[in-house]
């Protein structure tokens, strides 16, 4: 299944607002209060469709994953299937069908794609279902990493997956050839922690090296909590670095981090909330972990961010807002993610709150693609979007 979209140049308007840092900085605490975010619309965004079928449930590509190698551009989802009565009582996938586990790949910056469901990503048989939703059948047994991963492979990539949203289990597969075939699964240990959920959100520190972002159960044995942890032997063991962040008090959960490394010694994440995100930095490599700010102070209803450092030093997070105006937003940071900007409007028009889990890579020209999934007045079926844009 092929689809193909056209676009044109995009520019985005910046962003400032000494209100909203002001408004940033005094929610510095992981209490504060949820403050009430302003926006910007992005000047002339284009959209593109990355995979859209009638009846097919597209979803969450934070879950799986994006690489790009230059202007190639690679992207993982679910393909499921919709089921009757909207997303008002939860996600409306239907959980009596499998899903597959399929890839979007662009060769041109995202203008067009085409989709491949390479038949070594199928996930394991055993327990067979991820977040309560039967998978492809066909998949190996998870086993342990004997041989040693190159992680600085030309074609290297990595995606991490667990069954279960609160205690796991989890595993992983890699590819050396940019997404065509992948080995796996192969397992991550629990750290010593009641479980681990994990989904995509790594980076590539060496030959040998590598340190990973997951989400460990709660004490509770709920979701969940951000951990760093690493390898240094091509990913046959694992270490548990640090902590990120307290253990999350009641029904909140801080899940799904995405990070970026912004020195030899430093790295920043941000983490997902039930309705915010927080951010977190370590200067000791992922020992020891300091709130930074509430980078985003609400996402409507929950979604995660997708972090990214742009070639001039600015970073810039993307997430889903799950509230009206349903839709697809950015904020930019230019002082290493101390403060950050208005909410810049990606896309809006989307119809409910089902929607978000971005994914984003800057192309070689400067623009940014994100890569969400996405419903509109006219669904029936959720579907993988795109939006090319100047930040």
């Amino acid at each position: 299944m092929t689809q193909t979209a056209r676009f044109t140049t995009i520019v985005v308007a910046g962003v400032a607002g000494a209100a909203v840092v002001a408004a940033q900085s005094a929610a510095r605490r992981p209490d504060t209060p949820l403050a009430v975010p302003t926006s910007q619309t992005a000047t002339s965004p284009t959209h593109v469709v990355v995979a859209r079928a009638p009846g097919r449930y597209g979803g969450w590509p934070a879950n799986h994953g994006i690489w790009s190698w230059s202007n190639e551009i690679l992207v993982g989802f679910s393909w499921g299937h919709m089921r009757d009565g909207g997303a008002e009582s939860g996600h409306p996938i239907d959980r009596q069908r499998p899903e597959e586990h399929m890839l979007a790949r662009s060769l041109d910056g995202g203008e067009t794609w085409k989709h491949e469901k390479p038949a070594s990503l199928t996930p394991p048989p055993t327990p067979g279902h991820i977040a309560g939703v039967p998978t492809d059948k066909g998949g190996k047994e998870v086993t342990g990493l004997t041989t040693a991963i190159d992680f600085m492979s030309p074609g290297f990539a990595l995606t991490a997956r667990m069954s279960d949203i609160h205690v796991g289990p989890s595993w992983f597969f890699y590819t050396t050839d940019r997404g065509h075939s992948w080995n796996g699964p192969f397992s991550l240990p629990d750290f010593g922690q009641k479980g681990i959920a994990a989904r995509t959100d790594y980076l590539v520190e060496g030959r040998s090296e590598l340190t990973i972002f997951l989400t460990a159960a709660k004490s509770n044995g709920r979701e969940g909590r951000v951990i760093c942890a690493r390898t240094k032997d091509g990913g046959r063991t694992w270490s548990l670095v640090g902590m990120v962040g307290p253990e999350p008090a009641g029904n909140d959960f801080a899940i799904m981090p995405s990070s970026l490394r912004l020195s030899p010694t430093s790295i920043l994440t941000l983490v997902r909330h039930q309705r915010w995100i927080e951010s977190y930095r370590s200067d000791d490599n992922g020992a020891n972990w300091t709130h930074v700010i509430r980078a985003v102070p609400d996402t409507g209803r929950g979604n995660p961010p997708s972090l990214v450092k742009l070639r001039d030093g600015r970073l810039v997070v993307t997430f889903g807002y799950r509230a009206e105006p349903f839709s697809i937003r950015a904020r930019i940071s230019r002082d290493q993610g101390q403060t950050w900007g208005d909410d810049i409007i990606l896309r809006s028009g989307a119809t409910d709150w089902d929607l978000g889990y971005t994914r984003s890579v800057q192309r070689p020209d400067g623009k940014v693609v994100t890569v969400y999934y996405y419903n509109d007045a006219t669904s029936t079926e959720r579907y993988i979007a795109g939006t090319i844009w100047t930040p």
